[in-house]
């Protein structure tokens, strides 16, 4: 099994996990347009680049600082925080007929959104780190080993990331026109009430881990 194939099934793996930006991912989707998910899934693609990158390169020993995690993890909560409250306020506003064009994100908003959303967890650093040391340990790939190898597993990792939100995304676009103005508003609303829980979940795991 080559350190491609490796990084390509670890990062569809997590790409595929449920979570904040897939939350984001949906409703993108479902206002705006296939691209908006897309872009969604290039931005949570160069996180888990870089971020996996860290976990190879051993940074996520800094994490082991409790100043640091507790920052990163407030910071991370805010963030998520902010993003949850502005879809709830999209959810309850008084629509007076169609969609603001703020509202639509376009692929550039949404790429930068998915970049806040998904780097606002940089404890995910440590994941990736514990990803690959299993991978090491058990002999698969040879990214501990040579630096073409590990080039090979990260960019395996950007390509799952990406191919996982690019078929929610696709899956999202096929039953969108069953969606109406109702159930798009409920949509909102569940995905700002997960992403505030997203946040509260971080926040409180940073003050006690720290």
């Amino acid at each position: 099994m080559t350190s491609l194939a490796v990084g390509f099934g670890l990062g569809l793996f997590v790409g595929a996990q449920p979570g904040p930006v897939s939350l984001l991912c949906i409703r993108s989707v479902l206002r705006g347009a296939l691209a908006s998910g897309i872009a969604i899934g290039a931005g949570a693609a160069l996180i888990d680049l870089l971020y996996a990158g860290l976990g190879l390169a051993g940074a996520a020993s800094l994490l082991e600082a409790d100043a640091l995690r507790l920052a990163f993890g407030l910071m991370g909560a805010l963030v998520l925080g902010v993003i949850g409250a502005r879809t709830l306020w999209a959810a309850f506003r008084v629509r007076l007929g169609g969609e603001a064009e703020e509202e639509v994100a376009s692929p550039r908003r949404a790429f930068a959104t998915a970049v806040a959303a998904t780097a606002s967890n940089p404890l995910t650093i440590a994941t990736w780190a514990a990803i690959f040391t299993a991978a090491s340990a058990a002999a698969v790939g040879d990214a501990a080993t040579s630096a073409s190898g590990a080039a090979l597993m990260l960019g395996g990792v950007a390509l799952g990331t990406l191919t996982a939100f690019t078929a929610l995304s696709v899956l999202v676009a096929l039953v969108r026109h069953r969606f109406g103005p109702r159930l798009l508003t409920t949509v909102d609303i569940v995905a700002g009430t997960g992403l505030l829980g997203f946040a509260g979940l971080l926040g409180w795991r940073a003050v006690h881990e720290s």
